[in-house]
């Protein structure tokens, strides 16, 4: 009878291949879906996000800390890859949407906006993390180039690349919190204000459809 190899041996003692193999690939990937989905939980849940922990979020999850820790490298990798995860829904019904250039740039900055708003403790999470400079976030770029690329096409706008940059500035996550938690404007009293703003650094529009944000 031919030896067994050594991974023909492990197979057999654990159910599963190796670490290059498809079981394992499979285990690791439904690891990570739940890891994203308990700390996105605990996040959402929390009254203090700086309080949620790695340690709450690997028993959340029902794996071991170390996972957490080689799979996103620390917190701050952990909410990141938290927040590129719901952002990916967003990210593809925006690249497919098809409007009027300055209809295109209010849908984006009112996407932006709900998804800070609905986001507040996440996005709380990662400052606390040391994410707190939007230029350096993964997800930045995308928003930013997408809006730069949409002004460009508006009639009458200069220094695009500028103005994309200044329009999310009044995005940020801080401010976003402070005006709904602690200023207790409602999420549609700040959309409008949104595109009131727009207007000013736009101009008047010239009629009601690209003045208002699309509801969600």
């Amino acid at each position: 009878m031919a030896q067994r190899t050594e991974r023909e041996e492990r197979t057999d003692r654990t159910g599963r291949t190796d670490r290059t193999g498809r079981t394992e690939r499979a285990d690791a990937l439904r690891n990570r879906e739940a890891v994203l989905a308990a700390a996105d939980a605990l996040f959402a849940a929390s009254s203090s996000p700086h309080s949620v922990s790695m340690d709450d979020i690997a028993a959340a999850a029902g794996v071991g800390k170390g996972t957490l820790f080689r799979r996103f490298g620390d917190r701050a990798g952990l909410i990141g890859a938290v927040i590129a995860s719901r952002l990916e829904p967003l990210r593809k019904a925006q690249d497919a949407a098809a409007s009027a250039p300055r209809q295109r740039v209010l849908d984006l900055l009112d996407a932006a906006l709900r998804f800070k708003i609905e986001n507040r403790n996440l996005m709380a999470a990662a400052e606390g993390a040391g994410l707190g400079s939007p230029y350096q976030a993964a997800h930045y770029a995308w928003w930013h180039e997408t809006l730069r690329a949409a002004l460009d096409q508006v009639p009458g706008v200069r220094a695009a690349d500028f103005t994309a940059h200044a329009l999310l500035a009044a995005l940020r996550a801080d401010l976003v919190a402070h005006l709904i938690d602690d200023r207790k404007m409602t999420p549609e009293a700040l959309r409008s204000a949104l595109a009131a703003h727009l207007d000013n650094v736009l101009g008047s529009s010239s009629g009601p459809p690209e003045s208002t944000p699309k509801e969600a």
